[in-house]
């Protein structure tokens, strides 16, 4: 690895980690794309798996913070992890069955969706006391589990943490506040990016040297991101809006370059 490739993936992993503390998620759609046409990685699979290491290793890491300030629901992560894991799993097979350019058309398509969901305005119709019990597990697990199941395949084909898709996912099923959302699917996106980083790193699909220096960036892009964020709490809006049309862009990108 020269030191051209080496100082690309240390700014890609901290340009990550900068997205992430500043909008608190999405960080991870960039990575693919960033990996394949800034660092270099020649294969689109190799590129899935690298991702997928460094991401479930971010979010092990930010997953810390937001348990010891008591905003992660274990239950119900428990419930919606598992069903994304077997989702995961599958989706995993699936992209590495994939060529590589349609896989990437697709991923950039998904970027475009995702970007302009993000400038959509959320709804707030919280329920903050809620608790996966025997007595609303049956109005919960219904929604759980196939919303989980469906969020881990798209994460698993991807290679994605599936952040953006989990925290909605996540309120959706139960109206949980957004920043117990934002807590809770910390622990989704650790299993989903674990079961997808095991399959690549099975099918000799990761490079290690790489990831190392894109988790090492992250630390350093998080902790600027944490702080620039708080500077500019009350602009999160045109942050949101602005990361989306990023997010717009460089999927078009990826669809031009590889069709």
């Amino acid at each position: 690895m020269d030191a051209a490739t080496m100082l690309a993936a240390l700014a890609s992993g901290a340009l990550i980690g900068l997205i992430l503390g500043l909008v608190g998620g999405g960080g991870s759609i960039l990575a693919v794309p960033l990996l394949v046409y800034v660092v270099g990685v020649g294969s689109t699979h190799a590129a899935i798996g690298t991702a997928a290491v460094a991401v479930s290793v971010n979010a092990l890491a930010s997953l810390t913070g937001h348990a010891r300030a008591g905003r992660v629901k274990w239950r119900c992560a428990g419930v919606f992890a598992a069903a994304g894991v077997i989702g995961a799993g599958l989706g995993a097979e699936l992209g590495k069955a994939f060529d590589g350019k349609r896989l990437l058309v697709l991923f950039g398509a998904l970027m475009i969706g995702v970007g302009l969901s993000m400038l959509r305005k959320r709804k707030a119709a919280w329920a903050p006391d809620v608790r996966l019990t025997r007595t609303s597990a049956r109005t919960l697990l219904p929604r759980l589990l196939p919303i989980g199941l469906g969020t881990g395949l798209a994460a698993g084909f991807f290679g994605i943490g599936g952040g953006f898709l989990i925290v909605p996912g996540l309120i959706l099923a139960t109206a949980m506040p957004l920043e117990f959302a934002i807590g809770t699917s910390l622990v989704v996106v650790s299993a989903l990016g674990l079961t997808t980083a095991g399959s690549y790193a099975v099918s000799g699909l990761v490079d290690w040297g790489i990831t190392g220096l894109l988790v090492a960036g992250g630390v350093v892009g998080s902790m600027a991101g944490l702080k620039l964020g708080k500077r500019l709490a009350a602009r999160e809006g045109v942050l949101e809006r602005g990361f989306a049309a990023v997010v717009i862009a460089v999927g078009g990108y990826v669809i031009l370059t590889s069709v």
